[in-house]
């Protein structure tokens, strides 16, 4: 075989080894000793939405506005040359130029070069942003399951101890506490399901349970709003969970106190109406401010901001608790 013929043979394998590199989605990066970039996969330029006169003979920690500018990061690259060892997973959250906040996971690999002996280091990027958000949701998601058990158990005894036992018999007792066993049930397969649902029925019925008497809960006659199941459910939720903490610590723990709900539709000049929803409590126990955020609070946070598209107000006053919630109105 002669020089040439050693030539191309040489460059075709170059060439099927760029082609297989070219087709990885995943961002790849080849660094020198010196941590600059020799090498990157379209991949990397479109994932960042960058270009090689940005990138090549860049240090990495000089890519972007200094995302990549962390010492324990750093420290792991210097280490991985010099020793026969690797990063796996790296976990990178920051705002990129561009693409905005996204958790990266960064693995590195040693490479010798085969002609000249140059250790490099081959590193690769994977986009977790999505990952991570499903592992939050998910999280919540269990936080919640556990949550709403020990609401359920904590409403269930309230129940029974709100239903009047005096001129009653045990059979009439039980009959009373099932039936509001059973709206509860209802109201509970409406926030779960995530049927449509409209206001004011949807508010009935998670109401139902937890009136220790007809004039407890005033539930007013606000406009008519029909709500997709996306909404019917995390605002049931919301309700529910108003509903829980005033039946445990606020109005509707002691036989006076009462619950209002009302709502309009807000008559702005913008592409879509919205709807704002208060819950106020009054002549129950006198009101304070809790020291930390529970899980409830964070559930009706999370229900209004993420699931609603909208805020929640939470105003702790003396006089008694108000929540005001806000969300756009579906057509």
């Amino acid at each position: 075989m002669d020089l040439d013929e050693l030539y191309q043979v040489l460059k075709g394998a170059h060439i099927r080894a760029q082609s297989i590199v070219d087709t990885v989605r995943d961002p790849l990066i080849v660094l020198n000793s010196d941590l600059t970039i020799s090498s990157a996969n379209p991949a990397f330029f479109s994932t960042f939405e960058t270009d090689r006169a940005a990138t090549i003979g860049k240090r990495l920690d000089e890519l972007g506005n200094g995302q990549w500018d962390i010492a324990e990061l750093t420290n792991l690259l210097t280490q991985v040359l010099p020793r026969s060892s690797s990063v796996f997973d790296y976990e990178v959250t920051s705002e990129f130029p561009t693409i905005g906040m996204r958790t990266m996971l960064v693995s590195a690999q040693k490479l010798l070069h085969p002609g000249t002996g140059q250790r490099l280091l081959l590193v690769s990027m994977v986009d977790a942003t999505e990952q991570g958000k499903r592992e939050d949701q998910q999280q919540m998601l269990i936080g919640e399951l556990n949550h709403r058990i020990k609401n359920l158990l904590a409403v269930t005894a309230s129940m029974a101890r709100q239903t009047k036992v005096e001129g009653r018999t045990a059979a009439e007792f039980r009959e009373v506490f099932l039936g509001r066993y059973a709206a509860l049930a209802r109201s509970l397969e409406i926030t779960a399901l995530g049927r449509t649902a409209d206001l004011p029925d949807l508010a009935r019925i998670v109401m139902k349970p937890f009136e220790a008497s007809a004039h407890q809960v005033s539930i007013n006659d606000g406009p008519k709003v029909d709500l997709p199941a996306r909404h019917a459910a995390p605002l049931g939720m919301i309700l529910h969970e108003l509903a829980t903490n005033a039946t445990k610590y606020g109005a509707l723990s002691v036989p006076g106190g009462q619950v209002s709900i009302d709502w309009e539709i807000a008559e702005k000049e913008e592409p879509t109406q919205s709807v704002h929803l208060v819950w106020t409590e009054t002549k129950g126990p006198k009101v304070e401010a809790p020291t930390s955020k529970g899980f409830g609070t964070r559930m009706i946070r999370f229900s209004a901001q993420k699931e609603l598209s909208g805020d929640v107000d939470l105003d702790y006053h003396a006089d008694g608790f108000v929540a005001k919630i806000y969300f756009p109105k579906s057509d």
